[in-house]
């Protein structure tokens, strides 16, 4: 079988390179070792920049009965004072949301299918072979591809990298996460709200409490990953976590599991040099293209899918290709990662967390504009980036503007 991209794993780093290099006019497969739909482990929050690529895409997961949009953010500061963030109202767009990745991937995976791209599940990388010319791949159903081009987006632990480099991934990730979901969960407000808690012994992490339908939430916590760490302490750590309050006065009494906890490592290791070579870019959690600060990842995978479908061209070299989408890549995220990364050693010291925290509580455009800058509605280094200032920077709409639904008026 011959195509000009095949795209490994249907992640959204995966799908909107396959969705973007499919409308540019390339013939695109897609394979993943998945049957759909499947859980991914993450913490299930959609930034306003995630919505708004999700948009680009042609998926509107605000009318999907998984979606659960935000309208506030409630901050724990280390000495326990809450910090309450409002985002613009519903009638402005969508800011920020929560879904759960099983719903995501499979309402991407059919919007991606629908367009005409194959994606063949159930399908995973055997061998890999990278020529000067073309790129052979060895699938788990016996056949091979042979394409022009390969987008890696198979995640942290890469199976197209550990091939192409002939070993295995020694990178451990940045930072561990873990994640629960609960049920019957009484929030202390009525409004669908991501409780986020800085505690002074997990700083420069987090726990959080993201609302999803039906009293459900995605609980969990990241932290930086220390040597000689082991899943037996994240374990014990986050049945203490857990238990604190103010977060178990969040959930509320009635609140309990629906499964065990699950751990699994952030690679927030992001350089231009990994994002390509030879014939074949990497993408999204393949990248290492996660916020350093947040932990966010659904927005950049997005962002790195659509930068590698825009610039594989099959007849341009692959050194055109590679550079064209490492410079792309550093454009649109890579300086935002790094003044995140910068900024992250601020939330090291519990009393310099404490005070920034302070600043952004401290009027009621500090709070409105610091919730829109935390979710990705500006860029994180856009006061060091004045080639993205513009007039109404501070005032755009969210994600899903365009949609004709009566109580919307995006326009103001």
């Amino acid at each position: 079988m011959q195509t000009d991209l095949l795209v490994v794993g249907a992640g959204p780093a995966g799908l909107a390179c396959a969705r973007t290099a499919h409308d540019r006019g390339l013939a695109v497969e897609v394979i993943d070792k998945a049957v759909f739909p499947r859980d991914k482990t993450c913490g299930d929050g959609l930034t306003t920049q995630a919505l708004r690529l999700l948009e680009r895409l042609g998926v509107d997961v605000t009318n999907q009965p998984g979606y659960q949009a935000i309208t506030e953010t409630v901050i724990f500061s280390p000495r326990g004072r809450s910090i309450t963030l409002p985002l613009p109202e519903q009638s402005q767009g969508a800011y920020s949301g929560v879904m759960a990745r099983v719903d995501l991937d499979f309402a991407l995976l059919q919007r991606t299918r629908d367009s005409g791209v194959l994606v063949r599940e159930g399908v995973g990388l055997e061998s890999l072979s990278v020529g000067t010319q073309s790129v052979t791949a060895g699938l788990s159903n016996g056949n091979k591809i042979v394409a022009k081009y390969l987008v890696a987006a198979d995640g942290h632990w890469s199976s197209v990298r550990r091939l192409q480099l002939g070993r295995k991934q020694k990178d451990l990730g940045s930072w561990h996460a873990v994640r629960q979901y609960f049920r019957n969960v009484e929030s202390p407000t009525n409004k669908p709200a991501q409780w986020i808690f800085f505690e002074p012994d997990i700083l420069p992490g987090y726990a959080w409490v993201f609302s999803l339908p039906n009293g459900r939430a995605n609980v969990g916590f990241t932290v930086l990953r220390r040597e000689h760490q082991h899943g037996k302490d994240l374990r014990a750590l986050w049945e203490d976590l857990v238990n604190r309050l103010p977060l178990r006065a969040v959930l509320g009494e009635n609140a309990e599991p629906e499964e065990n906890h699950r751990a699994w490592p952030i690679p927030a290791s992001y350089h231009p040099s990994r994002c390509a070579q030879g014939r074949v870019l990497y993408v999204g959690d393949a990248a290492g293209v996660v916020d350093p600060l947040t932990g966010e990842g659904i927005a950049q995978a997005l962002e790195t899918g659509i930068l590698a479908g825009e610039a594989v061209q099959t007849n341009q070299s692959p050194e055109q290709v590679s550079s064209r989408y490492q410079h792309a890549v550093e454009r649109v995220i890579g300086r935002d990662l790094r003044f995140a990364k910068r900024f992250q050693r601020l939330l090291h010291s519990p009393a310099r967390a404490e005070a920034g925290l302070r600043i952004a509580a401290g009027t009621a455009w500090t709070r409105r504009n610091f919730a829109r800058w935390m979710f990705e509605d500006y860029p994180r280094a856009m006061a060091i980036t004045p080639d993205r200032w513009r007039r109404g920077m501070f005032s755009e709409p969210g994600a899903f503007c365009a949609r004709p639904i009566a109580d919307k008026n995006c326009l103001g």
